[in-house]
């Protein structure tokens, strides 16, 4: 198995991903109230954003967060879509720069979970 290595990599995992996404029970109805019809604007950012975090790449613009925040999502969804994630990089590549995605998307998960708790929960004080 190869790793991560060029944008062509990258439509081959967001793609796969996003299709192993859209069959599940527990993110696929939350993906699907807000992407309706046509995902390939999502995925097209989603190369953009994954070629930027991975090989540096310019392009991505955009605020991730502030297009989660309005959903009703917490850690199980995280969960699960980290679950997704990773099960979708083991498949296909092994390697630096695929272990780079998945600590990438980990640190991504655990940073949204933390401020949508933050946002939810305004008087909480986390140590």
């Amino acid at each position: 198995m190869k790793d991560i290595e060029t944008i062509a990599d990258i439509r081959l995992f967001v793609d796969d991903f996003y299709a192993r996404v859209r069959r599940d029970e527990l993110i696929g109805p939350i993906f699907a109230t807000v992407i309706k019809g046509d995902w390939q604007p999502h995925l097209n950012r989603m190369y953009s954003f994954w070629n930027a975090a991975l090989f540096n790449v310019p392009g991505f613009k955009g605020n991730p967060f502030a297009k989660h925040a309005p959903l009703q999502i917490g850690q199980q969804h995280f969960d699960q879509w980290l679950a997704l994630f990773n099960a979708t990089i083991n498949a296909h590549f092994e390697g630096p720069m695929a272990n780079d995605a998945q600590n990438r998307a980990k640190l991504m998960a655990d940073l949204f979970v933390y401020k949508l708790g933050k946002m939810n929960n305004p008087g909480n004080i986390i140590l």
